[in-house]
């Protein structure tokens, strides 16, 4: 199974001191990324949520934050920073003042303020508990998100291996018609020229042509990326950049596979080849 990693999951815990929300968002990466937001009073989870999120993944930009609600029926049961609050009220009353509009204080807004709750430690500690728990349940459908969407960027990815497989088909079938019509232009220019050559001559220049105008060996080569790609994306994991380093053996074939074209035929196909590579490419770009 391969995993994207452009994912995002949500979940929300209800307690007796409040409610939080947890999300996890994910976009590709080089990389390993991780970044919080979170309130100040739970900063001391960072490193085991750090923990957990490597243990887990290995690529991808990843933004986790944590929005907690104190119940403000249960106030009684937490102390208050007098001082901290005082000063929040202030700064909000000065801030209304300067933008000359009167709006009245929710009071609530202000508990919900970073610190100015004080929660007691064995309060904190039932607390984080139950936070951790709900973060792993969120951690897990998370990483099912990610294996869900790998799954359609793998059928994607196969569609596209299916097509290029039908585009080399279609070369090998009118390589020989092709090289016979080569043949025969090459010597019907001699003969309006009327150029006499040995038929030992002819022969070399003939096979000389053929040579440079071979694409057996690009087939081959491809027919062998296309099975590799397969063979990665069926053994699974962390397989983004096995797969990117690929593609550029994909681009290398396909090039070479254009410069030595002779037809409108194999120049389309070429084309087409170039289109479906760059499709899976972009695709590749989001697999962990």
């Amino acid at each position: 199974m391969i995993y994207s990693m452009t994912a995002c999951a949500y979940k929300k815990i209800k307690g007796n001191w409040g409610t939080a929300t947890w999300e996890i968002r994910s976009v590709n990466q080089r990389y390993l990324e991780i970044r919080f937001r979170i309130p100040e009073e739970f900063h001391n989870l960072e490193p085991s949520l750090r923990q957990r999120f490597r243990r887990n993944l290995a690529r991808g930009k990843i933004e986790c934050s944590l929005h907690f609600e104190v119940d403000p029926a249960l106030k009684e049961k937490f102390t208050i920073n007098e001082l901290l609050a005082k000063q929040v009220i202030n700064t909000a009353n000065q801030v209304m003042k300067l933008s000359g509009k009167k709006v009245r204080l929710d009071p609530f807004q202000v508990l919900n303020w970073p610190g100015v709750i004080e929660i007691p430690k064995r309060n904190m500690d039932d607390m984080n508990q139950e936070l951790l728990n709900t973060f792993d349940d969120l951690l897990n459908e998370f990483i099912q998100t990610r294996a869900q969407e790998g799954n359609n960027i793998e059928v994607l990815i196969k569609q596209r291996l299916i097509a290029i497989t039908e585009q080399l088909f279609k070369i090998r079938t009118c390589m020989p018609k092709i090289l016979e019509w080569q043949r025969k232009r090459l010597l019907n220019k001699f003969q309006e020229v009327e150029i006499e050559l040995e038929s030992t001559r002819a022969e070399q220049e003939l096979l000389l042509l053929a040579q440079k105008s071979d694409v057996s060996e690009e087939l081959d080569r491809l027919d062998f990326h296309v099975e590799e790609t397969n063979n990665i994306i069926k053994k699974g994991g962390v397989v983004g950049r096995r797969l990117d380093f690929m593609m550029q053996e994909f681009n290398r074939e396909s090039n070479t596979l254009a410069s030595k074209s002779i037809s409108t035929d194999v120049t389309s196909s070429s084309i087409t080849l170039k289109v479906l590579i760059e499709q899976i490419r972009e695709q590749i770009q989001n697999i962990e």
